[in-house]
């Protein structure tokens, strides 16, 4: 019974990552996978380029080395926030942009849908949602 137990409080400690707000700098911490998430206003709209260049252009926090998160990156925070109270501004029920490219079309790129947990990919040209992420350190 003790292993089971054992075993069930692991698995929620996989499926649960453990996320921290700073109210002061609006940053999000995951301290499964030690990335910080910016979470300073409602997530704009963008093409990929301009999504890339609006994260890369922040400073928050005394940080310059904002970036827009990767499709593993991105997919991390998918099970662990869903809807979670801990990001004020929380994903909208839509895909956000991820930094990774398609690699069979390198004018499309891979996008993470926050409503029912796909993963796809479009054209860089149309317009999604945006999350910005750096490394902890």
């Amino acid at each position: 019974m003790r292993t089971i137990l054992l075993i069930m409080l692991g698995l929620s400690s996989i499926l649960n990552a453990d996320l921290t707000r700073d109210t002061s700098t609006s940053i999000v911490t995951d301290s499964e996978t030690g990335l910080k998430w910016l979470d300073d206003e409602a997530s704009p709209s963008k093409p990929w380029v301009e999504a890339i260049t609006y994260c890369e252009d922040k400073s928050i926090g005394g940080k310059t080395d904002w970036r827009l998160a990767n499709i593993n990156e991105l997919s991390s925070i998918l099970d662990s926030t869903g809807f979670d109270d801990t990001f004020e501004n929380d994903f909208a029920s839509h895909s956000y942009w991820s930094s990774t490219t398609y690699a069979s079309y390198t004018n499309y790129a891979w996008l993470v849908n926050f409503d029912n947990g796909s993963q796809n990919y479009d054209g860089k040209f149309l317009t999604y949602y945006v999350r910005c992420v750096r490394a902890g350190q």
